[in-house]
């Protein structure tokens, strides 16, 4: 499996050798759903708070009498029927969102999701990429001199001038190898990878 290499202008000028177990891969959209539904899943906060008909602040009081007013019986304002009253299966905040997904799974998803940008020609290899200024314009005309919009880009060294660069971007994500996500992979048009990098995500999934 081979991946274009761009130079600065954002041109193919060479290509660069991958493993095929892991650029070159069938795509599996059940798995890659899988996947990227589990780390979204996994990210959930679960903080959200109803309250039952004993947390509500109402009185007991039975609102009318039982018999011969004409309306249904009512026991009291807190029913869960009642407007204000409270809910019947109210969400708590330890609840639960978490999924299960086997380590296996999870690098067999990512290296398909990989082959398929490879193969849609969505991810590109670099030699590096730095800048000498902790400055947004500087990264900004430097992608944008590459014909890149919205991009991943994966570095092996995340120093602080790209760091802070790149903060203020809003179509623009760097991170290390061992950060790239399944759902950053699947949102972004483009996945810039460099050398260095390309090594170390080859030696992580192998």
């Amino acid at each position: 499996m081979e991946l274009k290499l761009l130079n600065d202008q954002g041109q193919a000028s060479a290509n660069v050798a991958a493993s095929d177990t892991i650029f070159g891969r069938d795509y599996n959209e059940a798995l890659i759903h899988q996947i990227v539904v589990a780390y979204q899943a996994n990210a959930r906060s679960g903080n959200r708070k109803q309250k039952d008909r004993e947390e509500v602040s109402h009185t007991t009081k039975k609102p009318w009498r039982q018999k011969g007013t004409g309306r249904a019986r009512a026991g009291m304002s807190s029913s869960p029927l009642w407007r204000g009253g409270g809910r019947i299966f109210p969400n708590s905040p330890d609840e639960n969102f978490t999924h299960k997904v086997n380590k296996k799974m999870y690098r067999a998803g990512v290296c398909s999701i990989l082959s398929q940008l490879a193969r849609e020609d969505r991810l590109s290899v670099v030699e590096s990429l730095s800048l000498d200024a902790p400055k947004t314009k500087l990264l900004s005309q430097k992608l944008k001199g590459m014909g890149l919009d919205s991009v991943l880009v994966i570095t092996d060294n995340l120093d602080e001038n790209l760091l802070l660069a790149s903060r203020n971007l809003a179509n623009v994500m760097i991170v290390e190898p061992r950060h790239a996500d399944p759902v950053s992979l699947v949102f972004y048009k483009k996945v810039l990878i460099t050398k260095p990098a390309l090594a170390k995500i080859e030696e992580m999934l192998a």
